[in-house]
């Protein structure tokens, strides 16, 4: 990335707003966060640490408040937004034109979470910055080129016609897990991204071919309170049979199931770990379970197994996690350092194991910086 040129990533989530001001790769020259947005009592943090309690009636309240802190915001020359859904066709990052803006708005039925606060940020940040070009960075882009085998549903061709297709998400973790390996980053290599979201990605020689996230960020792996994979056909039973509506359903897929709905009691892994309850140890036991079974699959996908990444929350600091999904994968060769795994080490695999294992630390907003940096300045929106 350029040493001169600043860029303030905006990273917006379901309940969070996350702006940094990149200069170099390294580290932000300050990242701010709101936390709890809408949801009662909210933080504000500083470079990790927490300076203020608020509470945020929605993205716009949160934005106010964090552009209060933000130093220096004259020397700001792009801006580059987090956006988790590009459908069919952003397949790379983009500058955010009118036209582009009304496409998004177009996808906001295949992200409801994320799509609406994402675009209402943008719009409140040409309030703030009228003469500042900004772009678009895409969690779907990542995944453009998956072939037609690893993206279609069997499912009617009318369905299909309507963009009922697997997109993938976590686009951008994985393009910095990517980035940042450079020439470390084996031929065939999984990305286990597990936070309070999670999913899977097979990535072949630098490009993503295959991922558990599907039409939207709901299917593939346990995650925090959303269920993963289920079968259809038991969704329309208990739709059927509690008289659930289609919004009632959304809600507790996302937001009662996962971890929390198998636990009983909590969706932080941290807290699990630490439980001596049977449901806690049963959600644990299912969250590595079919995290392993995902990479065996992609396994046949990227026709075998040189490299398995650990990112996100729980990839990163949950030594425990990862050496129960490494035992489970025992069968493909893979044999983990113990002494590695429980420090902070970057390779935990024994030198005698198939497969390498590393544990990264993601920065969406760095790749968001850096994205927004290769776009051309001539292809620039007009202000």
């Amino acid at each position: 990335m350029s040493t001169v040129m600043r860029v303030l990533a905006v990273n917006v989530g379901s309940s969070s707003l996350k702006l940094a001001v990149w200069e170099g790769p390294s580290r932000p020259l300050i990242e701010l966060e709101a936390r709890e947005i809408g949801r009662g009592q909210g933080v504000v943090t500083e470079n990790g640490a927490v300076v203020a309690r608020e509470t945020f009636a929605d993205h716009g309240a949160a934005l106010a408040a964090l552009m209060q802190r933000l130093p220096e915001r004259e020397n700001i020359a792009r801006i580059g937004h987090r956006v988790v859904h590009g459908g069919a066709k952003y397949r790379n990052a983009t500058w955010l034109n009118e036209k582009a803006l009304e496409d998004l708005q177009g996808l906001v039925p295949l992200s409801p979470l994320h799509q609406p606060p994402a675009l209402a940020v943008v719009r409140a940040c040409r309030e703030y910055f009228p003469a500042i070009p900004q772009a678009a960075v895409f969690d779907t882009a990542f995944h453009a080129a998956l072939p037609p085998r690893a993206y279609t549903y069997a499912v009617p061709a009318a369905w299909r016609a309507a963009g009922v297709r697997r997109y993938g998400f976590h686009g951008i973790a994985c393009a910095d897990v990517v980035a940042q390996l450079a020439d470390d980053l084996r031929e065939r290599a999984v990305i286990l991204h597990l936070g309070a979201g999670c999913s899977a990605t097979a990535v072949l020689q630098g490009k993503g071919i295959d991922t558990t996230m599907g039409f939207t960020p709901l299917e593939g792996l346990v995650m925090a309170t959303r269920s993963g994979d289920v079968d259809p056909g038991a969704l329309l039973y208990v739709q059927r049979e509690l008289g659930l509506t289609a919004q009632a359903m959304d809600h507790a897929l996302n937001e009662e199931s996962g971890l929390l709905a198998l636990s009983g009691a909590s969706a932080d892994m941290r807290e699990l770990l630490q439980s001596q309850d049977e449901q806690a140890a049963l959600a644990v036991d299912v969250f590595c379970y079919r995290a392993a079974k995902a990479v065996g699959a992609l396994t046949v996908a990227l026709g075998g197994l040189d490299q398995i990444i650990f990112s996100g929350g729980i990839g990163e600091h949950a030594a425990r996690v990862r050496a129960r999904i490494g035992a489970l994968l025992g069968g493909m060769g893979l044999v983990m350092d113990v002494d590695a795994n429980n420090s902070t080490a970057s390779v935990i695999s024994s030198l005698s194991s198939v497969v390498e294992v590393r544990v990264i630390a993601v920065d969406e907003g760095r790749q968001i910086a850096r994205e927004t940096l290769m776009l051309s300045a001539d292809d620039a929106p007009s202000l």
